[in-house]
């Protein structure tokens, strides 16, 4: 890339609070054509909240924004930002869920308008879809509200490249594969290199450091509101990257690896749930003390299983059984996991309520107590835990049921992808509170798209086509036998 390119935004000195916590403090940024810029950031550092300024959803405080030479601050908006080619794709996605993929598409889109705007506006969408992600299985006419969290990412993805009357000239993607598998994350990729490589520009927020590092041509790292490095990508390792954002990368020790040894034993599981079709099905077992992974491509079952276990719990599910309370951490934390009116306090407390009671009422000391702890505990970044859970970054909510579940008598934890949008150093801790919890005997059952993450495993089954299709004791799991098994059928 030529370093003299005019840039498509400059931001100097943006500054943004919300009350007592500085969310920015004076960050420059400059994005310019044919580029990909990674950002990255533990949860909290202000990489969304510099995304909202840059989309025109949030005003600077102080600071300046110029796009394409002209200086725009004081005007800049959500809709002058779209007539400049900017779009967004936040980390909480933005579609109406009672209308249509193609209904979505139109909303984005003024100009498609007049008879037959419907048909235009699916074949628009379903277009770009096809282009970056084949094989999508998404029609458009389906219901947005009835697609998987994974598919309505996808839509959005492909909604902020659609072009009809202004064209694209720089998409920022906040946690965009935080939801999809990694071949689909990797078509996604794939296309942003295409998009780049023809002059458009991006900008990608990801805690995944290896997409980082392959995608951009050139990474900022941000904490506590500022930039504290930035350069070219191929001057990072991802040891520097994690040091930068100041952790320090940990592998999983020979110590830690050797209690990862399968649990598996004569006695009766803990959980226990049947998959497949009728005359062909396998059992799926989790027994006290172990971590039990499942992998797969997204949408082959695994939700489903974590479903039916959690509602065999409540004996609303004849295909499962569990032996002990469940508590869930649920993957669309929006959709299935806060209270958005209440407090993070309260988010977290819902899940301990009896451990709480005075008498016949919730004692406030002993709910404030719960909620300081896990603040400590787990590093959630708030001032204060009585502000409403909307207050925190998207990584930070994701915390709050960790330690909903983490902190709840449960001896059975359900995990469906749970860490969307979490930062490595966070992962890093909850993966030892994880194997920590494991040993004192409760069994976590646990959803994962990031191959990483099934190394924290004791025992993992591969999903496919809504069925069982592997069963790997954990000195028996590879990386190549989780992918054959995932892509057996179409091989």
């Amino acid at each position: 890339m030529n370093g003299k390119t005019e840039a498509i935004v400059r931001l100097d000195g943006v500054e943004k609070s919300f009350g007592a916590v500085h969310a920015l403090a004076g960050v420059d940024l400059v994005c310019r054509a044919g580029e990909c810029v990674g950002l990255v950031g533990h949860n909290g550092a202000g990489k969304s909240t510099l995304m909202h300024v840059l989309a025109g959803t949030l005003a600077p405080d102080r600071g300046t924004i110029t796009v394409e030479a002209d200086n725009l601050t004081g005007s800049y908006s959500v809709s002058l930002a779209q007539q400049r080619g900017i779009r967004c794709v936040f980390q909480e996605l933005s579609l109406c869920p009672n209308l249509t993929v193609a209904e979505n598409a139109h909303v984005f889109h003024g100009s498609l308008r007049g008879w037959g705007w419907r048909k235009r506006s699916g074949e628009l969408i379903i277009r770009k879809l096809d282009e970056i992600f084949p094989g999508h299985g998404i029609k458009a006419g389906d219901n947005v509200g009835d697609l998987s969290i994974a598919r309505r990412q996808m839509v959005e993805i492909a909604r902020a490249f659609t072009v009809t009357d202004i064209p694209v000239k720089l998409v920022i993607l906040d946690e965009p594969t935080s939801s999809l598998d990694a071949v689909v994350a990797g078509q996604l990729l794939d296309f942003v290199r295409r998009f780049v490589a023809a002059g458009g520009s991006c900008i990608l927020i990801s805690h995944l450091l290896g997409e980082i590092l392959k995608a951009s041509d050139r990474i900022i790292v941000m904490r506590d509101g500022k930039v504290v490095a930035e350069r070219p990508a191929r001057e990072f390792t991802r040891d520097s990257l994690v040091a930068a954002m100041g952790s320090v990368a940990k592998a999983l020790s020979a110590e830690d690896a050797a209690k990862l040894a399968s649990k598996r034993h004569t006695g009766e599981p803990m959980a226990r749930a049947r998959s497949g079709r009728q005359g062909d099905e396998k059992e799926l077992r989790a027994y006290r003390g172990e971590v039990v992974g499942l992998a797969g491509l997204g949408g082959q079952g695994q939700t489903e299983i974590l479903r039916s276990l959690f509602f065999s719990a409540q004996r609303r599910n004849r295909n499962a059984s569990v032996a002990a309370p469940v508590a869930l951490v649920a993957g669309d934390r929006q959709n299935d996991g806060i209270f958005p009116l209440w407090s993070i306090g309260r988010n977290i407390g819902i899940g301990s309520i009896r451990r709480m009671l005075k008498g016949w009422l919730i004692d406030p000391a002993r709910e404030d107590e719960m909620a300081e702890n896990w603040r400590k505990r787990i590093a959630i970044r708030t001032p204060d835990m009585k502000n409403n859970i909307l207050s925190l970054s998207g990584g930070n909510q994701q915390k709050a049921l960790f330690a909903r579940a983490l902190g709840s008598d449960a001896k059975i934890v359900l995990m469906d992808d749970p860490m969307r949008g979490v930062d490595i150093g966070t992962k890093q801790e909850v993966y030892g509170i994880i194997r920590a919890e494991a040993e004192s005997g409760r069994t976590f059952i646990w959803y994962t798209t990031e191959m990483d993450e099934l190394k924290n495993c004791d025992h993992v089954y591969v999903f496919r086509n809504g069925c069982i299709v592997a069963d790997l004791a954990r000195d028996e799991l590879t990386e190549e036998k989780v992918l054959h098994s995932s892509f057996a059928e179409a091989l």
